[in-house]
């Protein structure tokens, strides 16, 4: 694995453990165990240039996680899965790591770039849910609607979730949008 390889991996587990104020070069170096030159040698930019390309790095992983989701699943039950993945993480934590691509976009006082990317990830994550729903026979309006509440639910879901280190709020959040998608599917939730 390379330094650029292991930096990034450090980069997206600190920014879900302690955000992108909590994310410096010390603990990047100690968690990494890359030298302190490599950082500036993969990443010129220092800090501010490798959390924006982790929450890059994250957000491909995570995007690419819905895709599979969305076509291996019907809706319902790719936002049930979803939410699932998520409680997963919660839980393999003991409720300390949350979603990287959060942390990025409320880090944008330090990270201005990786605020940038996260609103992109955001995005492609609606235009994949939203597909989806279309492929489900739920009209581009409201598919896009009920795709940007999705992730709005799930990803405050999991923040409060995270606060009150319990899967309670996520398990809710969830099963109200997979309620909500079912209506709007004719699909039983």
């Amino acid at each position: 694995m390379t330094a650029r390889t292991r930096l990034i991996g450090s980069a997206i587990a600190l920014l879900q453990r302690k955000g992108v104020a909590g994310t410096g070069i010390a603990q990047l170096l100690e968690h990494s165990g890359i030298a302190r030159r490599s950082v500036y040698l993969n990443f010129p930019g220092g800090k501010a240039e490798l959390i924006t390309d982790a929450a890059a790095s994250a957000g491909k992983v995570i995007s690419n996680a819905i895709r599979s989701l969305a076509a291996e699943s019907d809706p319902v039950a790719a936002v049930q899965e979803f939410v699932a993945l998520w409680k997963d993480a919660l839980v393999g934590s003991d409720f300390e790591a949350g979603c990287p691509i959060v942390a990025a976009a409320l880090g944008r006082s330090e990270a201005p770039g990786a605020a940038d990317v996260a609103g992109e990830v955001f995005t492609d994550w609606e235009h994949l849910f939203a597909a989806r729903l279309e492929g489900a026979g739920v009209a581009a309006e409201t598919a896009l609607r009920l795709a940007t509440t999705t992730i709005a639910a799930v990803e405050g879901a999991l923040i409060m979730s995270l606060a009150v280190r319990s899967v309670a709020p996520l398990q809710r959040a969830g099963q109200m949008v997979a309620e909500l998608i079912a209506h709007h599917t004719g699909r039983p939730s």
